[in-house]
């Protein structure tokens, strides 16, 4: 089998190669750690600590991990873990996440570079992030006495529809994994039928909603909400993560509807700071009063400018705390959505554009919950913020909702990390070399 793998594998590269060679003339894509992805030489790992090998493809999985890798050290700090990633973009999220660790890019799927990294690397477990289900890794794996878990699982509708037509395949290789911690049970129910043994699928609820801060006293946002000069009775209708024309379209949503409401307040956050200054630019052609927030130190009256350009990184998180109508930016156009979970967890009313691939998970559930709301267009946001002002119990009921389904998700690193610490107890004694 791993020899047929091999072959399945070297033709699909080959027809990959145009496009593979296209990126990487164009965008720079695909050029690192060659060495590691087809010959498998990852940094060698020294000394013999228990070791949990994490693998996540990309940035998304990434940003799974540093809670769950303290959770792990909390509770067996003798373990080493190290990371692997897959794309560029993942490997410099790593590599700032995780300073203090091996950080190496993971082979390709052929036997002898997954053989040769396994070697290199000795891991007492190989985990998994979401759904990668390499077969020769997982073989390699199991071949030199590691225990092999998925966590965070998730099979969507369709990958289920896929794997179902080479069930028997699926089902011999689902029998190797020892562990799918699957974020709820529709999932669950999925990997048992596709032939995951049922005794070792636990649903753990997803790793992403773990950190998201629910409660708006929080310090950091009463200090933002004072600096912005904004007054118990205000509204905040906030646009975050922005790209274009988002912008514009809450900008004309809140022009719309701000002589009517005379207490809401605009803030919008664009998602990259090189657009900071033609987001400006922008506002400074509409004409309507507003502020940057690098300004908002050395002004005496925040209050006398009803919208507010937030200019500076790292504080959308607790900028989300002050809104009570939120649209999650990144989904108009073509990015593919960004972290809605965030304004969920605070209680604001939510809603997002239709592009939202990036994060298909969690909208399924808040839309399952009646937690959000999907707006097409910008005539459709504006309808969207008219009618959470008009009906402020059901602005309430739906960030209720969203609140609710955060909470209740929570515990999932806990949860995922009990699991694994019990897997590792299980790994057999090495032989000493």
């Amino acid at each position: 089998m791993p020899y047929l793998l091999n072959l399945v594998y070297l033709l699909l590269l080959l027809l990959a190669m145009p496009y593979l060679a296209w990126k990487s003339l164009r965008a720079g894509k695909y050029r690192a750690g060659w060495r590691e992805k087809f010959l498998g030489r990852v940094p060698r790992r020294v000394g013999e600590r228990p070791c949990i090998w994490l693998h996540a493809v990309s940035v998304g999985e990434v940003n799974l991990l540093p809670g769950l890798i303290r959770d792990l050290r909390r509770r067996r700090p003798e373990v080493e873990c190290v990371v692997s990633t897959t794309t560029r973009t993942g490997m410099e999220l790593a590599r700032k996440r995780f300073p203090e660790l091996s950080v190496f890019y993971c082979p390709l799927d052929f036997s002898w570079a997954v053989r040769s990294a396994v070697r290199r690397i000795r891991p007492d477990v190989l985990v998994l992030a979401e759904l990668e289900l390499w077969p020769n890794l997982i073989g390699a794996a199991r071949a030199a006495g590691s225990r092999v878990a998925v966590v965070n699982g998730r099979l969507s509708e369709n990958s289920f529809r896929g794997y179902r037509r080479i069930r028997p395949l699926v089902a011999r290789l689902l029998r190797t994994i020892d562990l799918l911690a699957v974020q709820d049970e529709t999932y669950a129910e999925r990997f048992r039928q596709l032939g995951a043994p049922a005794e070792r699928v636990c649903v753990t609820g997803s790793i992403k909603y773990d950190g998201a801060e629910t409660n708006r006293d929080n310090p950091t946002t009463q200090a933002l909400r004072r600096l912005a000069g904004l007054a118990e009775d205000d509204i905040v209708f906030l646009a975050g993560s922005t790209q274009e024309p988002e912008e514009r379209l809450a900008l004309d949503a809140w022009r719309s509807l701000a002589a009517e409401w005379p207490r809401l307040r605009l803030i919008v956050v664009p998602r990259h700071p090189e657009r900071f200054d033609s987001v400006a630019r922008m506002l400074d052609a509409s004409g309507v009063g507003w502020r940057r927030r690098s300004e908002l130190d050395a002004c005496e009256n925040p209050a006398d400018a009803r919208v507010l350009l937030v200019d500076v990184i790292g504080e959308l998180g607790a900028w989300w705390g002050t809104a009570r109508i939120a649209f999650v930016g990144g989904s108009m156009g073509s990015r593919g959505g960004q972290n809605m979970i965030e304004p969920a967890a605070y209680g604001a009313a939510v809603c997002f554009g239709p592009n939202t691939r990036n994060f298909r998970d969690v909208v399924t559930a808040m839309l399952a919950h009646n937690a959000a709301e999907v707006v097409e267009d910008g005539e459709g946001l504006a309808r969207f913020v008219r009618r959470m002002l008009e009906n402020p119990n059901e602005a309430g009921r739906l960030g209720g909702s969203a609140q609710a389904l955060v909470r209740n998700q929570q515990g999932a690193t806990a949860r995922t990390g009990s699991l694994l610490s019990g897997l590792l107890e299980k790994v057999p004694a090495r032989p000493v070399a």
